[in-house]
């Protein structure tokens, strides 16, 4: 059984520095308790890998709004303004990603890969400074593993030994990011009793989930 935890209690295992995976597709999926509870706490110089950063002060970015996030590995910037300004400025490193590739570099971390080939930013900016493999005559780019010290994923539902299912958009990048984090911290909508998800419902097993995050109550 694993026992949850307050998220102004998890937080405190984030150093300063830390590399953060998280979850969410502009916010859609993302665990806001646990980004809350990172901006009350103040760690900086926190890399984090994402999709996105969501919008000004939704989401991820809080994380960028305080200036918390000195490095960031995502997909696109595009609705989230503030992001840019400070990339323009030099003040945040942002390392862009084209979508499919990202979610592949994540899952060859969390399967042990040692990368993945490509064919996007071939003949490009991207190519730049990478390895360049030739397969039966065809130029492919291999593109490293993606790894974090902690995976901060959400889940619809929980049950008491860390089982997870999700739901909808939220589906997209946290199932494969809980692969990838050395120390994954799951935040559910409910946690239930072992045997209200079944078997063939869980998409993340809770072999992989470190530590859940308590359910909120509203009484």
């Amino acid at each position: 059984m694993r026992r949850s935890l307050p998220p102004e209690e998890l937080v405190k295992l984030i150093p300063d520095g830390a590399i953060l995976m998280i979850g969410g597709f502009m916010g859609v999926g993302s665990p806001h308790r646990m980004i809350e509870a990172l901006l009350e706490s103040g760690q900086s110089n926190l890399t984090v890998i994402a999709n996105d950063t969501a919008k000004p002060g939704f989401g991820i970015g809080k994380l960028i709004r305080s200036g918390q996030v000195s490095h960031v590995i995502a997909s696109h910037i595009g609705l989230n303004p503030e992001t840019q300004q400070k990339m323009i400025a030099g003040t945040l490193k942002v390392d862009l990603v084209p979508q499919g590739t990202l979610v592949e570099r994540i899952r060859s971390a969390g399967f042990g890969l040692g990368g993945v080939l490509v064919k996007t930013g071939i003949g490009t900016l991207v190519e730049e400074g990478k390895q360049v493999v030739e397969i039966d005559g065809e130029k492919w780019l291999l593109e490293k593993p993606l790894r974090a010290d902690f995976a901060l994923i959400h889940a619809h539902q929980s049950d008491y030994l860390g089982n997870l299912r999700y739901q909808l958009t939220s589906t997209n990048f946290n199932p494969v990011m809980a692969m990838a984090g050395k120390y994954v911290i799951a935040e559910a909508n409910e946690i239930l009793p072992v045997g209200m998800i079944p078997p063939d419902s869980v998409d993340t097993p809770g072999v992989l989930v470190d530590q859940l995050v308590s359910v909120k109550l509203n009484y």
